[in-house]
């Protein structure tokens, strides 16, 4: 059966041939058909291959056992990438927006070229395969909880959504509307720096230490509250480590008890929040006397 950090692997040699293939197909429709918009979009594509690789990096730089140096393991190695991602993802969109805009202000002194039908239906293929690979890896990053790899799918998406703009835009240019190829270019940037932000925004959020949400305590209260022993929970301290939660709790038991037994006692509470709860690696209980 595959591990975590395999499965991350297999999804993105998968997306680096899909991209690789599909930023081939879109740069020769865009330049045979002479359409920017499909031309930047190509750009995009071939984008994906680099942030498809910095997502491997941090995959499997995050699956490295703890040492000595990070006695809490590699985990906010993914949200690392994903910054570099975002930040690759936002150069990307402000050089699309820049030739763009570039195209849009010489239009009174240049003619504008036409695109032909092939860009059209690189554009339509696109968006089919790019949506198909935002579902393909969003399905394999919820499996693992890899935040790298839910980025890299919304990165599939962004790319989805800017095919949407091109092929509008070239639509709309051989419609007689030339100006609307390049446009497309400046409507592209706008969504791939909004998809950067948000991939910045979630691995930033990731990386300062928080505690859980409530209902995610409150069950990990109630596992702990069903072992046979616990009379009650004193205090409950959880906080997400990358992708991973770390949980202090301070249970009370019966103060009369040998302490072997309270012991197991604190030790079946440990074990079951960790079988309970996959996202859990350390869980560290503290023993009380109950009144």
């Amino acid at each position: 059966m595959e591990n975590r950090s395999q499965i991350a692997m297999r999804v993105s040699y998968v997306s680096i041939a899909v991209n690789l293939l599909l930023s081939l197909l879109k740069l020769a429709a865009g330049l045979l058909a002479r359409s920017g918009a499909m031309v930047s979009d190509a750009v995009h594509s071939a984008s994906d291959v680099f942030s498809t690789l910095v997502v491997m990096v941090g995959v499997r730089l995050s699956s490295k056992d703890s040492d000595r140096e990070h006695p809490y393991g590699h985990e906010r190695m993914e949200c690392v990438a994903a910054i570099v991602l975002a930040a690759v993802l936002f150069a990307t969109g402000l050089f699309i927006g820049y030739g763009g805009v570039r195209k849009i202000v010489g239009a009174e002194t240049e003619d504008l070229a036409v695109p032909g039908l092939l860009a059209l239906a690189a554009a339509l293929v696109s968006i089919v395969v790019k949506e198909a690979m935002f579902w393909y890896t969003r399905h394999y990053a919820r499996q693992v909880d890899s935040d790298a790899l839910m980025a890299d799918a919304w990165h599939h998406r962004s790319d989805a959504l800017s095919s949407v703009g091109a092929l509008l835009g070239i639509g709309g240019a051989r419609l007689g509307f030339p100006v609307l190829d390049p446009l497309a270019s400046v409507v592209i940037c706008i969504f791939i720096g909004k998809a950067s932000f948000d991939i910045f925004r979630d691995a930033v959020d990731k990386l300062v230490d928080h505690s859980c949400d409530e209902e995610t305590e409150a069950a990990i209260r109630g596992a702990a509250l069903a072992r046979e022993g616990v009379e009650r929970i004193d205090l409950l301290r959880t906080r997400e480590f990358g992708s991973r939660i770390y949980i202090e709790m301070e249970i009370a038991v019966n103060g009369e008890l040998p302490l072997r037994e309270a012991h197991a006692v604190a030790e079946a509470v440990h074990d079951g929040i960790e079988a309970a709860f996959p996202k859990v690696k350390h869980v560290m209980i503290h023993v009380n006397p109950a009144e």
